[in-house]
């Protein structure tokens, strides 16, 4: 595997939006440095459901993008769903809370999956597509840092699995909207979800 693209964004104004957001991202093809909060430079503006040490840093894989482009018929550049980083032959389906990213000399963690919002539907230019992005089961990852440092365009990466419970980021997903059992919850909690997350269980 190796990253594909970094990507990054400003605070701007979606059409029809009054707000401003950072979901419009666009491949930086430089070095970047990361710290606790994710990438430098990179615009985070709804900081209660955005950004922070557990959802530091949104990963997407090639995989993942590429069915996308054909569900949705229409190409997916890097970025279009507000990823800082897209990773070559991974399917987000494959990923569960606690594996880890080495990318170069950055770690990173798998916390929590991207939920739909207003936002992406926005960004999407479809009001319905929320409902989509559910029903796909195939949701971005958020991941914490474990270990800081500087990405670089083509960087190796090594996806490492968690050891212990296995809980796919799309099951959190799937949870969303729908009454989880006591069993659920304990496996849930039995991993290092985000803390937004954490608390919600």
């Amino acid at each position: 595997m190796k990253l594909l693209a970094i990507c990054t964004g400003h605070a701007e104004k979606l059409p029809g939006k009054s707000y401003k957001t950072g979901i419009n991202k666009a491949v930086v093809n430089a070095a970047v440095m990361v710290d606790a909060l994710g990438l430098v430079g990179d615009a985070v503006c709804n900081k209660k459901h955005h950004g922070g040490p557990d959802q530091a840093v949104l990963l997407e894989g090639s995989l993942t993008l590429d069915w996308w482009s054909a569900e949705l018929g229409r190409d997916m550049p890097f970025g279009t769903f507000g990823e800082n980083l897209v990773i070559e032959n991974l399917d987000n389906r494959d990923v569960a809370v606690g594996d880890r990213f080495h990318i170069g000399e950055i770690v990173l963690e798998a916390t929590s999956p991207r939920s739909p919002c207003n936002t992406l539907a926005a960004r999407m230019g479809d009001p319905g597509f929320s409902r989509a992005f559910l029903t796909a089961g195939r949701p971005g990852i958020y991941c914490r840092i474990i270990r800081p440092g500087t990405l670089h365009p083509a960087d190796v990466v090594e996806h490492k699995l968690h050891i212990g419970e296995r809980v796919p980021v799309a099951d959190l997903l799937a949870s969303i909207g729908r009454r989880i059992s006591d069993a659920e919850r304990t496996r849930f909690l039995s991993v290092p979800i985000g803390s937004r997350w954490r608390e919600k269980l």
